[in-house]
């Protein structure tokens, strides 16, 4: 456990190899952060939903999934938590794929220490710059408040419920990209949700009712949703 006080600015740790694990919460701790260990995606994405990290340390390869589907989770579900991509892949390739996928930096594998705390720090220095800007999405005339929790279609309000809105602001914060039936139920409903399909195509009608004609979200048949990228 961390010995670091209550206000300690939170960070997790993505790493199943124990001692990369204990160096990098060791350095955090001693370093005043308060650290969160994760061993897998599912336990990362179990420690998101438990804590509020303000930084993410990834490793790529994970014993349950990949690190870049991590970072792209964190991207998509979590914007406001920095990410830092840390691997052993030297490869340049796989580098830029994290910084694709949303990641704010990336350090190789060994590393010195004062490297990545310096890393580390510039990137919650970054975040802090940009926490108190309005997040406002758009696709189209669909536009998102995110601050203020307010939907709106060519600039009448639209009446959502909380899952309506969480689901309209996950589509559009991936407007383009295809959403699986699957991917919605985590999102917006949880890992541990014991549903079926059923319910985000209860929810999706719905949704679309309320956002009228011509509807801005697409079925994909076989694969899901998608919100089109309009000009």
């Amino acid at each position: 456990m961390s010995g670091a006080p209550a206000d300690a600015t939170p960070v997790l740790i993505v790493e199943d190899d124990p001692e990369m694990a204990d160096l990098l919460g060791t350095v955090l701790d001693m370093a005043g952060y308060q650290v969160t260990r994760a061993a897998s995606v599912s336990d990362a994405k179990r420690a998101l939903r438990d804590t509020s990290p303000a930084l993410a340390l990834v490793d790529l390869g994970l014993p349950d999934g990949s690190g870049i589907d991590l970072v792209d989770h964190l991207a998509a579900r979590y914007p406001g938590v920095g990410v830092i991509v840390v691997t052993a892949d030297g490869r340049e390739d796989e580098h830029v794929r994290g910084l694709r996928a949303g990641a704010d930096d990336v350090v190789a594998k060994p590393f010195r220490v004062s490297t990545l705390m310096a890393r580390v720090e510039a990137v919650l220095r970054r975040r802090r710059a940009t926490a108190h800007a309005p997040e406002v999405l758009r696709a189209g005339d669909v536009e998102i408040d995110c601050e203020a929790v307010t939907a709106t279609r060519a600039g009448t309000l639209l009446d959502l419920t909380a899952t309506e809105f969480r689901l309209l602001e996950y589509l559009v914060r991936n407007a383009g990209r295809v959403m699986s039936k699957g991917q919605l139920l985590e999102e917006i409903w949880g890992y541990d949700f014991g549903g079926d399909g059923a319910v985000v195509e209860r929810f999706m009608s719905t949704l679309r009712r309320k956002l009228g004609d011509p509807d801005p979200i697409s079925t994909v048949r076989g694969f899901g949703y998608v919100v089109r990228v309009t000009s």
